[in-house]
């Protein structure tokens, strides 16, 4: 593409060297830099791409972009920019055509619930014939091949060049996971949202924002980016903020179960596979039997159906859709095991997601229910003793373990865990292996017992220091139980 037209209006500051030249490519990465890419030196949380700048040309760079001032090399082109991570989200989007303008985006943000969220709406799109990608978590789904991510939201290259795959697949609309981090780095700016869908916000990402003003500013932003429709919870406390702060900008839905909504579930009824609602809309009604349990997952079929009206769909059409959804994988998944007790894989890893969890298998639980758990090394220190607390309260016995630990001793984690545990009079054991954690806990088991493996959800790996290891949580449970 010729680097002139690439440019567009886009305001630099200055430049050095022919803009007349063709860009092969795009990377912020120098190790990836082939023959006449562009290199956007990048300044990253850890790394700053200027110190990359001469092993970029050496790779083939013809271009670079940059914010400092550097000893020049001749036949290279130079652009200097006030931001280059906002000029790299917008040569993204200009290198692919915009290619977000030519999907209906839905962006779903918010502590718990993006994830499920975004199957429960795949689901309703895909009975009704509208072809839809996914991106978050789990990865990115095309034409269901799934291909992993590094992030939840990746950056605006990787974003890119998704949305322009889905385009080539004939994808109608794309829904995906919009996590705070995206939004403080400018990874979606430049992408155009039709639809914006907010389903909670608890305690998480403190070690980065610090404060939960800084965590809500962040999401906040994705509200400012729509311009069809934002879908809101109002049952949550920063949902209602969020309508204060938008209510006059583009159309609001609200949803909820415990507050006045535009579309709302009444008439509940939970049990240990599936659980059933009457769901509600502008004097309508349609009632619902998911096939995945929990009264979380009642919210996030609230927010999957308001979607599926702002997209145009009817209640009958939007049922069939949350009614053929059968798994999420790691979101409350029950293994299928042959035994007298039951066992669940659920991704929570914050207070308040291990809390829903948990009040969910209350619902319905026979026995004792058995937890085993850790925490997140290198992240948000305060809520460990708050899921201590929270297992301590919910659990009759906790196993207390390493879930990627990174850069920190498994230990320290677990003592921080613990000191909220001793609030409470419920037994707990210190296994740091989780692998040898999970059989204990399935040995322990009796019948009618259920036993939650919290935090890892759909990963099928862990992390110590900086590498990662093949972990999955499922196998670990077949394989034990094979041999007993």
């Amino acid at each position: 593409m010729n680097l002139n037209a690439l440019l567009g209006s886009y305001e630099v500051i200055k430049i050095q060297g022919d803009i007349n030249i063709d860009i092969t490519g795009i990377s912020h990465d120098s190790r990836e830099i082939k023959e006449s890419n562009m290199f956007i030196a990048k300044k990253g949380y850890e790394v700053d791409g200027h110190n990359f700048i001469v092993d970029a040309i050496e790779n083939g760079a013809c271009c670079v972009v940059l914010e400092k001032e550097i000893e020049v090399k001749t036949g290279i082109t130079y652009i200097w920019v006030k931001d280059t991570a906002d000029i790299l989200a917008y040569l993204s989007s200009r290198y692919y055509d915009e290619p977000s303008k030519k999907l209906s985006l839905i962006g779903v943000t918010g502590t718990n619930g993006k994830t499920s969220t975004t199957y429960f709406i795949k689901s309703i799109l895909d009975v009704n014939n509208i072809k839809v990608g996914v991106i978050g978590t789990t990865g990115v789904i095309i034409d269901e091949k799934v291909i992993s991510l590094k992030n939840t939201t990746p950056d605006p290259l990787v974003l890119n060049s998704h949305f322009d795959k889905m385009i080539e697949s004939k994808v109608e609309a794309c829904v995906m996971e919009v996590s705070s981090h995206a939004l403080d780095f400018g990874r979606v700016d430049y992408i155009n949202f039709d639809i914006g869908i907010f389903t909670n916000l608890t305690k998480d990402h403190l070690d980065y924002h610090i404060t939960m003003k800084n965590y809500f500013e962040s999401k906040l932003k994705l509200f400012y980016k729509t311009t069809n429709y934002n879908i809101i919870n109002i049952d949550d406390c920063y949902g209602r903020e969020i309508i204060n702060n938008l209510s006059d900008r583009i159309k609001i839905i609200t949803y909820g179960i415990e507050n006045k909504a535009d579309v709302y579930a009444t008439n509940i009824d939970f049990s240990v596979d599936n659980v059933s609602f009457v769901l509600n809309y502008d004097e309508q009604l349609a009632n619902i039997s998911l096939k995945v349990p929990g009264k979380f997952n009642v919210y996030n079929a609230l927010a999957a159906a308001s979607c599926g009206i702002a997209m145009g769909l009817n209640l009958n059409e939007i049922k069939i859709g949350l009614e053929n959804l059968k798994q999420i994988k790691g979101r409350f998944e029950i293994v299928q095991i042959d035994r007298d007790f039951s066992v669940i894989i659920d991704f929570a890893h914050t207070p308040d997601g291990l809390e829903a969890v948990l009040k969910n298998i209350s619902q319905f639980a026979k026995g004792r229910v058995i937890v085993v758990f850790g925490a997140g090394g290198n992240r948000d220190k305060t809520k460990r003793p708050e899921m201590g607390e929270i297992v301590g309260l919910y659990s009759d016995y906790a196993i207390v373990t390493s879930d990627n630990p990174r850069f920190e001793d498994p230990l320290d984690i677990i003592q921080d865990i613990i000191e909220g545990l001793k609030r409470t009079s419920t037994n707990y054991k210190i296994i740091v292996d989780r692998k040898k954690a999970i059989e204990h806990a399935l040995d322990y088991a009796k019948p009618n017992d259920i036993v939650l493996l919290a935090g890892k959800g759909h990963e099928n790996y862990t992390i110590i220091g900086s590498d990662v290891y093949p972990f999955n949580e499922k196998e670990i449970v077949f394989n034990y139980l094979m041999d007993i």
